[in-house]
């Protein structure tokens, strides 16, 4: 069977339209696929921020493990500390800071970040903090400021750190809140 100018014509045509169809589908594909790219997207987004607010819950849920116990602790170890000051937010020009509890007397201020996981990146940031302390906050110019991390988990490579870093540290055991550093301990002051 010869093929005629006709025949390939037509198959000519079938196949434009075929490749045309293709192109069309090809398209919708990718519209769709941009579609659920920019549904994931939003979904991560709002996750993200359900996740942020949890980790924010958590973190309240931390401190107020901590904040009635600092008195106590601080106390038994030698500190007449007697007021717990929360979140304080300092900003003076274009430097400032946040203290999760500050704990004072007339002669003593305790600085302390609370984590529900503290990290070593938490322990340097806070000290950073406790070295920006009395400037920024002037008015505690005359007393020792001393620093400390609590958290709920506090791995033993983070409390070494920042027990070496001269940081009281703070952690849960059971249903309170401990100091984990020794007797031998003696703080560092800023």
């Amino acid at each position: 069977m010869a093929t005629t100018a006709d025949d390939v014509w037509r198959l000519l045509g079938e196949l434009a339209a075929a490749q045309k169809e293709t192109e069309r589908r090809f398209q919708e594909t990718d519209r769709q696929l941009e579609e659920t790219r920019r549904l994931i997207k939003q979904q991560n987004q709002h996750l993200n921020e359900q996740l942020g607010k949890l980790g924010n819950r958590l973190g309240e849920f931390v401190e107020w493990q901590v904040r009635p116990a600092v008195l106590r602790l601080f106390q038994a170890r030698g500190l007449d500390v007697h007021e717990i000051m929360p979140e304080i937010s300092v900003q003076r020009g274009e430097e400032g800071f946040e203290i999760d509890l500050l704990v004072v007397n007339t002669t003593v201020a305790i600085l302390v970040e609370v984590k529900s996981k503290l990290s070593q990146r938490d322990v340097d940031e806070h000290l950073e903090r406790l070295a920006k302390f009395k400037r920024l906050m002037p008015r505690y110019d005359d007393v020792q400021a001393l620093g400390a991390v609590a958290g709920m988990v506090v791995p033993d490579s983070v409390a070494r750190y920042a027990y070496r870093q001269g940081l009281f540290v703070l952690a849960q055991s059971g249903d309170s809140v401990v100091i984990l550093n020794d007797g031998n301990f003696t703080p560092r002051s800023w």
